[in-house]
């Protein structure tokens, strides 16, 4: 019942919870945040259960929500929760959870026990939602009619209350037929493999000077590309710098008009069709004329990116790869885009070697047969509906 709901506004209340998930085998764990208006995402609310035979407060609450918005209120004991190893922390697809914590801290849950990635080992399906998990696994069906409410207004309301709760209570069952599943197949190896791309800094670090990378451009030139280098790496900064998001510096589109335009004075901004008003004069203007000079100036040219992978000479063995990944991973029980994507089994086709596919666990699935046959020790045959790996004649 919604009354029932515990909320944690109070240092010490939090420290209690902690203490007792401290004597847990797990804590299920999930946030509900902001990011519309700034860069940074703004945590609004934590939600944390135990396994109903522990007990967190004198009360016996298992399951709480934590407003880190209450005045006063330290998330040190959370974070010393997370470096406490015995207690596994588990969450649903962490990856934006992981990044708001390590902003904020600096810290990451360990041991972390992620139950999507766990879903796609374990044959759900790729990028398996929560509630598909709670309807199969749970045996319940979640009210999501508070997905999209704001967060970072108060007082939360009943209805908001018992949706974020409900994230982190059927996330219980559903880590322990996870946790089961993977030991009964031995793939725990698997998601310690997995989970360690998420456990790494560098998933969460948007250097200035790269994010011209994530950028989609057709055009190649030499020049073009060192002025939008020279843009993004700009409006990576202004954003960080400021906290806002970066369309609200200017967009993508505008970016990549600039950098084929070259303006050169802020009446050259002002005949530009994309570029947002505010953008066309002060800081912004004055940041953008001086990235497009550095582009225009420097020496240092971005080479030429690479075509993707899958030359016309590669497109039978690109297509021989598909199919057997999905021989592969049906055989495995496993979602095939996590074991290979689309443009790696292109990349293994035109002889690239250096790709996850190739390595740990993936290897043994997948990339060793991969490998054998782009180089034509073995060949597929299909029998009976089924593909089959046979020796090359």
């Amino acid at each position: 019942m919604t009354q029932d709901i515990i909320t944690i506004t109070r240092t010490e209340d939090l420290a209690r919870f902690c203490a007792a998930a401290k004597t847990a085998p797990y804590v299920t764990v999930d946030t509900e945040f902001l990011r519309e208006r700034t860069y940074w995402s703004r945590l609004c609310l934590i939600q944390m259960a135990i396994p109903p035979a522990s007990t967190a407060h004198d009360d016996g609450g298992d399951a709480v929500l934590v407003d880190p918005l209450a005045e006063g209120l330290s998330l040190e004991p959370l974070y010393d929760l997370f470096r406490h190893e015995a207690t596994v922390k588990v969450f649903h697809a962490a990856r934006q959870d992981l990044e708001i914590f390590y902003h904020d801290a600096g810290v990451f849950p360990v041991p972390l026990f992620d139950t999507q990635v766990a879903a796609m080992v374990c044959g759900f399906g790729e990028q398996v939602g929560y509630e598909t998990l709670v309807r199969k696994i749970a045996k319940a069906n979640l009210d999501k009619s508070s997905r999209f409410t704001d967060w970072s207004r108060r007082p939360l309301s009943d209805a908001q209350k018992s949706y974020a709760l409900a994230d982190v209570t059927h996330l219980r069952a559903i880590y322990e037929f996870l946790d089961a599943e993977l030991k009964k197949n031995d793939r725990e190896s698997w998601l310690v493999e997995e989970v360690g791309v998420l456990e790494d800094p560098e998933t969460y670090i948007n250097r200035p000077e790269e994010a011209w990378l994530k950028v989609r451009t057709r055009t190649n030139s030499p020049r073009f590309l060192a002025i939008l280098r020279e843009l993004a790496r700009f409006r990576e900064a202004y954003a960080q710098e400021r906290d806002i998001p970066r369309s609200r510096v200017f967009k993508d589109d505008a970016m990549i008009e600039i950098a084929s335009t070259k303006p050169a004075t802020e009446a050259d901004l002002g005949r530009s069709r994309l570029l947002l008003r505010e953008a066309r004069k002060g800081e912004i203007a004055a940041g953008i004329l001086a990235a497009v000079r550095t582009g225009l100036d420097t020496k240092d040219l971005p080479q030429p990116r690479k075509e993707e992978p899958g030359r016309p000479g590669n497109a039978a063995l690109s297509d021989l790869l598909r199919v057997l990944l999905k021989a592969k991973a049906d055989a495995a029980g496993v979602a095939p885009k996590l074991i290979a994507s689309s443009a790696e089994l292109d990349a293994i086709a035109t002889g690239e070697r250096d790709l996850p596919a190739l390595h740990g666990w993936r290897a043994e699935v997948f990339g060793n047969d991969a490998l054998r046959l782009a180089t034509g020790e073995i060949a597929l045959s299909a029998r009976g509906g089924a593909v089959r790996v046979v020796p090359a004649s």
